[in-house]
C-alpha cells in the first residue's frame, strides 16, 4: 500500500453539477441530510477492538490507537489483560483493566502495543503467544504498534511479511522473525498492519479507519482529535536526530533490554 500522505479528492461532497456546498446550503440541512451528505459505505463492518496491556508497555502506544478507534461507531474498543486490575506502563500511567484474555474468543482488530524489556519478557510468555495465535485465526485485523511487533513476530505471524516497528535495531529483530522491515511510519501486508514506534500508532490508526470506513469518516475522527502534527523543531526518527543523540538513546534501550535478553537465552 502507499502510505504517503494524500490530498483532499477534489470530487467530494459536491454537487451532482460538480459545485461545492456553501455554508448558506449546509446551515439549512438537517443533521441526517449531513450525515447522508459524509455518508459512504464501509469497506468493512467492525464490532470489536481489543488493545492488549501489559505491565511495562508504552503508554501512548496504546492510548494514541485507543483515542482513534473508539470513535469507530458501531465498534466497542476496548483494553484486555492477562489478569484484571491496574496495569502499569513504562511511565507509571495505571489503568483499571476489566477484561482477559481468557474471557476473548474473538476480535475484529487485535492492537498489541510495544515497550522495552516487558515487550521482549512477553515473546517468551507462551500463554500469551497462544493467545494472540488464536484471536489471529479470525480476526479481520492484527496490528502492533512500536515494538509490539516482536510480540507477533514472536507469535509466528509476521514470517514472511512487510513489517515495520520502533528504529531501534529494527531490520535485525524482525529478520530474526522472518519479517522484512519496511522504513515507513506504517505499513500493512495483508490484514498485518504494523508501526513504527509509539506516536506512529495514531498514523497507523487513522489509516486503518479510512480503509475500513472512508476517507470521510477518517476526516470526522482527525478532525476530532485535531490530529495536525506541526512539530517545533526537526526531529524524531534517526535520519532527522543527531548521530549523538541517536547513539545515547540506542545504548540506553541496549541498558533495559540486554539484561533481559541474557536471562531469557541463558
Amino acid at each position: 500500500m502507499d502510505d504517503t500522505k494524500e490530498t483532499i479528492p477534489e470530487k467530494r461532497n459536491v454537487k451532482p453539477d460538480g459545485s461545492k456546498y456553501t455554508i448558506k446550503e449546509l446551515e439549512n440541512m438537517t443533521h441526517d441530510e449531513l450525515m447522508a451528505l459524509t455518508y459512504e459505505a464501509p469497506r468493512d463492518t467492525i464490532f470489536t477492538i481489543g488493545i492488549l496491556l501489559y505491565d511495562g508497555y508504552f503508554s501512548l502506544d496504546a492510548m494514541g490507537p485507543h483515542s482513534v478507534f473508539s470513535s469507530m461507531y458501531p465498534a466497542k474498543t476496548f483494553f484486555i489483560a492477562k489478569e484484571k486490575g491496574l496495569i502499569q506502563s513504562n511511565n507509571g500511567l495505571k489503568t483499571q483493566v476489566d477484561t482477559t484474555i481468557a474471557e476473548v474468543k474473538h476480535l475484529d482488530i487485535l492492537v498489541v502495543p510495544g515497550g522495552t524489556a516487558d515487550t521482549y519478557r512477553a515473546t517468551k510468555d507462551q500463554k500469551l503467544l497462544n493467545w494472540i495465535r488464536q484471536i489471529d485465526q479470525n480476526s479481520k485485523y492484527t496490528t502492533s504498534v512500536c515494538t509490539g511487533a516482536w510480540i507477533l513476530g514472536a507469535a509466528g505471524l509476521l514470517k514472511g511479511k512487510k513489517a515495520t516497528t520502533n528504529w531501534y535495531d529494527a531490520e535485525n529483530k524482525l529478520k530474526g522473525y522472518g519479517a522484512t522491515f519496511v522504513n515507513k511510519r506504517y505499513t500493512n501486508d495483508g490484514k498485518y498492519w504494523t508501526s513504527a514506534g509509539v506516536s506512529a500508532g495514531i498514523d497507523m490508526s487513522l489509516a486503518l479507519v479510512d480503509h475500513t470506513m472512508g476517507r470521510n469518516y477518517a476526516d470526522f475522527v482527525m478532525l476530532n482529535l485535531e490530529y495536525d502534527p506541526a512539530p517545533p523543531f526537526e526531529g524524531g526518527s534517526p535520519e532527522k536526530t543527531d548521530p549523538v543523540v541517536t547513539y545515547m538513546t540506542k545504548k540506553m534501550y541496549d541498558f533495559y533490554i540486554e539484561p533481559v535478553i541474557k536471562e531469557l537465552n541463558p
